[in-house]
């Protein structure tokens, strides 16, 4: 996922917005499609606490169906934002962790948290 921002521009050819306004929403669109699923958030938001096994998160986030969450986990690892780790071991272990710029995106989680608990529930 690691492109310029002129890559990003050129890419967003079903953006029929000005090039003035593609250089405000460009950083903001490469991010929604970066996060762009159902599960991608509940999923970072799975991982905030450490390391979790793939049955771990299928626990934790409500409904969520084998292929999906595999999918979404796929996506999140090209995209940078966790990373997989596979232990040679009968049965198989893996476990998915945040990388460092999905501890960077935390921030931008723990505000919506916030917002949530401010203007959706009260």
């Amino acid at each position: 996922m690691q492109k310029s921002i002129e890559a990003l521009q050129i890419s967003c050819v079903d953006c029929h917005v000005s090039q003035e306004m593609k250089n405000e929403l460009c950083y903001i669109c490469a991010t929604q499609h970066m996060i762009n699923g159902k599960w991608k958030l509940l999923i970072l938001w799975a991982l905030r606490n450490g390391v979790r096994r793939f049955s771990a998160l299928q626990r934790e986030i409500p409904n969520v169906k084998q292929g999906p969450l595999t999918s979404q986990l796929k996506e999140l690892i090209d995209s940078g934002l966790i990373s997989r780790k596979s232990y040679n071991e009968v049965p198989p272990r893996v476990e998915y962790s945040l990388t460092d710029k999905g501890e960077g995106f935390l921030f931008v989680l723990n505000q919506m948290d916030t917002w949530a608990k401010k203007n959706l529930f009260c």
